[in-house]
């Protein structure tokens, strides 16, 4: 299971892009469930998906995931 103190925003990043789960999966380079199961907080995103996931979505890392309080 992911950690729990790891916050995302990923899935509204996503969702004001206009792109779906398969979209960004190919923009990515990874598969639609590695994108579900980040999103659902399931998996935590390595540092290079989390870049990887950022760069498609034009915007940072920090601004996708943060640690909760």
């Amino acid at each position: 299971m992911g950690d729990p103190r790891l916050a995302s925003r990923l899935k509204e990043v996503r969702t004001v892009a206009g792109l779906t789960q398969v979209e960004l999966a190919a923009l990515a380079g990874v598969s639609r469930k590695t994108v579900n199961t980040v999103e659902n907080g399931v998996f935590v995103p390595s540092t290079t998906l989390a870049l990887s996931l950022a760069r498609a979505l034009g915007t940072t890392v920090e601004d996708l995931f943060w640690l909760a309080e």
